[in-house]
């Protein structure tokens, strides 16, 4: 039987115009590499699964292919001038002292020796302390990568000697094309809400938007639906949140609470169900406006359906319901009650008429 790679190593991008949702950051870089602006410590920070590694890994290999100006195949990755150390596992100070001695020594192949610290705030206070008078002034040869995803714990003696790229969560349509071009890549159908749905579910992270997509494809093959996705990774369907709303909008308290309880006997939990509601009454306020529709990160077929029903709510009534939501959110994790508190919100909801005010 053949090794299964998973598509985050599998795909894991190998040139700057891979890299998916860090443009202004792979610019940046390849520019000071053009222009010989290089510095000699870097601080990439931000989100797990974004990239920071990755673009580390990137810049190392550009920097030794470009000084030695194209005599090198491109299947080159010097490996023997990139050095990975794990922060979380290797953080203490002999660990450092130990790294501190290896880059005293050029390297044989290119001009460049790169030191990749993964998970750097993890590094004890002996260890930063060690570290400093070497990142300050490193050999000419030496260039060293910190990555972090929780840059308020490292020190800022640490930070001020390095330049700070902050890396961003990946926008979800940027997602949703990578998963596009692998789907296509490994011969797989697959529905775009499907893709959509697995982004959200991401939250911004590329790695953890890879794993799910696998997971998926293992669970319903070479064509991947909407339905397979929600089932799978458990997750309240669009259409959960359009009936609730039609309900709320008829004044029909009776089958809302109705809803309600079907969702909880399908092991969905209360608090999130609020926080999904708020997010539909939050895009039905978007998609009311040609401007904002945009602003909703969902495929086009749900779009529409949102174009559809903000067309029954007015503003006032949208306002309303989010502050109505945003107060039971509030009071949620504090309640004894917690069942009770989602019920009456519905029935409050149910009773707000569309000028804004409660009906009697």
């Amino acid at each position: 039987m053949e090794n299964f790679i998973v598509s985050a190593r599998k795909y894991r991008p190998t040139t700057w115009e891979s890299v998916v949702g860090q443009s202004s950051i792979t610019e940046t870089l390849k520019g000071a590499i053009a222009s010989n602006h290089l510095a000699q410590a870097f601080l990439f920070t931000g989100p797990r699964g974004v990239g920071k590694t990755t673009t580390a890994r990137i810049l190392a290999k550009t920097i030794n292919r470009n000084d030695l100006n194209g005599d090198i195949s491109e299947d080159e990755d010097f490996a023997f001038n990139i050095f990975e150390l794990d922060a979380a596992s290797n953080n203490s100070v002999d660990d450092i002292r130990q790294l501190i001695d290896q880059v005293r020594i050029p390297p044989q192949i290119g001009s460049h020796k790169v030191y990749i610290i993964d998970e750097v705030h993890m590094l004890s206070a002996s260890a930063f302390n060690a570290f400093l008078k070497t990142l300050e002034e490193p050999p000419e040869h030496a260039i060293f990568i910190l990555a972090t995803t929780e840059k308020h714990k490292v020190i800022p003696t640490i930070i001020s000697r390095c330049q700070v790229f902050d890396f961003q969560r990946i926008q979800i349509n940027d997602i949703v094309k990578y998963l596009q071009f692998i789907a296509k890549s490994e011969g797989i159908n697959v529905e775009e809400d499907a893709l959509h749905t697995i982004a959200q579910k991401a939250d911004g992270g590329m790695r953890d938007a890879l794993s799910l997509f696998d997971q998926i494809v293992s669970f319903s093959g070479n064509t991947v639906t909407y339905q397979n996705v929600i089932d799978n990774l458990n997750i309240l369907d669009f259409e959960y949140y359009f009936k609730m709303t039609n309900y709320i909008l008829e004044h029909n308290s009776s089958e809302a609470l109705v809803l309600f309880n079907k969702i909880l006997e399908n092991g969905f939990d209360g608090h999130n169900f609020l926080n999904g509601l708020a997010s539909h009454f939050r895009d039905l306020l978007m998609g009311g406006n040609s401007n904002t529709i945009e602003l909703l990160e969902v495929s086009e077929n749900i779009k529409v359906r949102y174009f559809e029903q903000t067309k029954k709510c007015s503003p006032d009534f949208l306002l309303d319901a989010l502050q109505l939501l945003s107060d039971a959110d509030y009071r949620y994790k504090a309640s004894k009650n917690q069942r009770l508190l989602v019920e009456i919100c519905l029935m409050q909801l149910a009773s707000v008429s569309d000028g804004g005010e409660k009906k009697n």
